[in-house]
């Protein structure tokens, strides 16, 4: 007869503790890829979001290098034409500094919002989870 093990046979309890840390280390594990893909996810949207910041902040560059030529060629018409044209370039380069501010306002929210590039949930997280992992009795 092949030995078996029973319920009164002394391995049983060490089988049972290997099944609970082997569920353990995979439950651990998961808990980590899981803060992993948390501080992706986190980073991913960041670097969007200053990306976009850059982008209005070139389109801000854009707009006021045009507001300038629009600004010196109202400088040039009034010097020297003096006649009532001038203001319609005034009021081109009113508007074109009207909508240089606002994408600076734009991309300087969304500069905050992508800053700092790290993943504070993510560190966040893992601080609690290790917390939780340590018991209550820890320091």
């Amino acid at each position: 007869m092949t030995p078996t093990v029973g319920q009164d046979d002394p391995l049983r309890p060490t089988l049972r503790i290997r099944a609970s840390a082997r569920r353990a280390v995979a439950h651990a594990a998961s808990i980590v890829r899981l803060e992993k893909e948390l501080a992706q996810a986190e980073l991913e949207h960041k670097s969007v979001s200053l990306g976009a910041g850059a982008g209005a902040a070139v389109a801000a560059g854009v707009f006021l290098l045009f507001a300038v030529g629009f600004g010196l060629a109202t400088v040039v018409a009034v010097l020297a034409l003096v006649v009532p044209w001038w203001l319609a370039l005034l009021i081109v380069f009113s508007m074109l500094v009207l909508v240089v501010l606002v994408l600076v306002l734009v991309s300087r929210s969304l500069f905050r919002d992508g800053t700092p590039l790290a993943p504070e949930q993510a560190i966040a997280e893992a601080r609690l989870t290790k917390q939780v992992l340590r018991g209550p009795h820890a320091g």
